[in-house]
């Protein structure tokens, strides 16, 4: 008879040794429960050979295990990085999630190119030049390159825009570039203004205003009353800047803030950034909490993940306090290459500044909940009104956009209990044979298929654990046939699909709803249901169309020509000039194409070549 709970952790600990590591907790279909880390293997996993004296989630937890897997380190900090991959990778049911795990947008200023760019940056720092940030997100980012276009008349076009430019721009007209690319400022100058952008962002705001006002005055002075008011106008961007930042700490030049706020099970830790004395945003967190873990736990857990793919600042200040604060600081100490510190404020202007971020954690746990409700309600409103076995606490949209096939985009939108789930949309390319038969059926399908196509196997324990409990497609009774079948050819059970079409009208409000088997069901206009069905379904067309136009967008500024070595913009507008589109060149003659102004005899036969080979 197979071992389970107590008796396979009193199984395994006789064989464990007193070293650092992680252990693992899997239950019977070899699902992992738990990841934990030890200083003293042995020592920490013997804890677990008793229920006696756990909270109800241990307990709980310890009933649940089949077997367990051990990874010994050498350090405590080795077992703590390796806890977390493990927890970001496998994401157990036990454990604390840090669930919204992207990137944060950061300002770039390529400073080592000759007439440096503005930019805004998310992802690996792998390039020359400076960064400042993070900013709490891409708007707040955008807003802020835009004023300091204004202040400091920086250019953001793209280096190919830049090197191929005749003449200055509309946002040299609207006084927010200084027109760099046709020789409007010269390389010092605009080094200058480079320079006061990077001083500014780095905080030393006071001194570049001082020195401008001076300008504007002696400009003024001279009578040179244009240059005075575009020196106004920088001035004026400035402050602009200056008060969105709201709160500026007088002693805290680089740290992150993490506010925790919790409400029975459900908890929001509130991240405040803080550059050069200045708050550049802030972002809500609500973490999953492995069935209820205590707030030490859950702050250690969701700090060191947070950090996982990003650098932390010289402090990090929390609010609750850490047993273990040292391998946590030992961690992040790595991760920054220098010391970082983590601090517990308990007076002062760091507990000045955690009291506005736990109220603002609170504010915002105290929305998400009533959403929540309001959410769950619809939610058990849709499995009323569908007449569906299980509640819908997972619902998949599937929707296309194209013309005509062309630029084929297919969606995946997932809504949950607390809304849009939207780190789990998906978009789906085709291949030529599906695009080009331009049939939403067909489209509709191979979604569904590729979505499904692991089940058979059962053996991705993160697939099967997401399977939904209702799927909406766009349209009627051949679409939902055609999923039917889908789910059939890949044994998916309890599931249950509706499609959802507008009436012969096609009025919004006149929507039927198709369920396999069942009458054709039309909801009263005024139905919070129906509203319900028509936000979801307006979101994935939301998402399709803008998925649709990006590729589209994208395929416009492409050519053929672009695949071919040696052609450059200027070579590739001497070809469209000459022969008027892409389709014209691939079908000219060596002698045709020899005829262009900048293409030689071995351009020519590369061209040539180029498209005999494509074809």
């Amino acid at each position: 008879m197979s071992l389970k709970g107590v008796e396979v952790v009193k199984d395994n600990v006789r064989l464990l040794s007193n070293k650092p590591g992680v252990y693992r907790m899997l239950n019977e279909k070899g699902q992992v429960l738990y990841v934990g880390k030890a200083k003293n293997l042995k020592k920490r996993v013997s804890s677990y050979s008793k229920i006696e004296g756990h909270s109800l989630r241990i307990k709980r937890m310890i009933s649940e295990i089949f077997s367990m897997t051990f990874l010994t380190t050498e350090t405590d900090v080795e077992a703590l990085l390796l806890e977390q991959n493990l927890i970001k990778e496998l994401k157990p049911k036990y454990n604390v999630l840090l669930r919204d795990d992207k990137s944060f947008p950061h300002i770039y200023l390529s400073l080592h190119q000759e007439f440096p760019r503005l930019s805004k940056h998310r992802g690996v720092k792998g390039k020359l030049g400076k960064y400042f940030g993070p900013f709490s997100s891409a708007p707040a980012t955008a807003r802020t390159i835009d004023q300091l276009q204004k202040a400091f008349l920086l250019r953001t076009c793209s280096d190919s825009d830049f090197n191929s430019r005749k003449r200055a721009c509309l946002l040299y007209q609207i006084k927010k570039c200084s027109a760099p690319c046709v020789g409007y400022i010269a390389r010092d100058e605009y080094n200058l203004l480079c320079k006061q952008a990077s001083n500014f962002l780095v905080g030393e705001n006071s001194n570049i205003q001082k020195a401008l006002a001076k300008e504007m005055e002696l400009a003024s002075a001279q009578l040179k009353f244009e240059k005075a008011a575009k020196l106004r106008d920088r001035i004026k961007a400035l402050t602009e800047i200056q008060s969105s930042q709201k709160i500026n700490p007088k002693n805290i030049k680089n740290a992150d803030l993490f506010a925790l706020f919790e409400i029975g099970l459900e908890v929001c830790i509130q991240v405040v950034f803080i550059r050069n004395n200045k708050i550049y945003g802030n972002h809500a967190y609500f973490p999953k909490t492995g069935e209820g873990a205590d707030s030490s736990e859950l702050i250690e857990a969701f700090v060191a993940q947070f950090y996982l793919n990003r650098v932390p600042p010289n402090q990090v200040i929390i609010s609750t306090g850490l047993p273990n604060s040292d391998i946590l600081e030992a961690l992040l100490s790595k991760k920054a290459e220098g010391r970082v510190q983590i601090f517990l404020p308990m007076r002062g202007e760091k507990r000045q500044i955690m009291s506005w971020a736990l109220k603002n954690a609170e504010e915002e746990l105290k929305r998400r909940l009533s959403n929540m409700a309001s959410q769950k309600q619809l939610m058990k409103g849709l499995q009323k009104k569908l007449n569906l076995n299980y509640y819908p606490s997972r619902i998949e949209v599937y929707d296309n956009s194209h013309i005509q096939g062309k630029h084929a985009v297919g969606v995946m939108i997932v809504v949950g209990d607390e809304g849009f789930v939207k780190s789990q949309y998906r978009k789906y390319r085709f291949d030529e044979e599906v695009a080009n038969r331009g049939d939403d059926v067909s489209m509709m399908t191979e979604m569904l298929s590729r979505r499904f196509k692991k089940i058979l196997s059962k053996t991705d324990s993160k697939i099967i654990d997401s399977l939904p409990q209702l799927i909406i497609v766009d349209g009627g009774k051949t679409q939902v046939s055609s999923a039917v079948k889908v789910l059939r050819n890949f044994d998916v059970r309890n599931v249950s699909i509706v499609g959802v079409a507008k009436g012969t009208d096609r009025n919004a409000g006149r929507e039927q709803l198709y369920q396999p088997g069942k009458k054709t069901l039309g909801l009263s206009e005024r139905d919070p249901i129906l509203y319900f069905i028509q936000r979801i379904r307006d979101e994935a067309h939301r998402f399709a169309i803008g998925s649709h136009r990006h590729r589209r967008s994208k395929d416009i500024y492409t050519s053929p020509l672009d695949e071919i070595e040696g052609i450059g913009l200027i070579r590739k507008r001497s070809l469209l000039a000459k022969f008027g589109s892409a389709k014209a060149i691939s079908m000219a003659s060596r002698e045709d194409l020899r005829l262009v102004q900048g293409i030689s005899e071995a351009m020519a036969n590369a061209i040539y070549n180029h498209f005999r080979e494509s074809t």
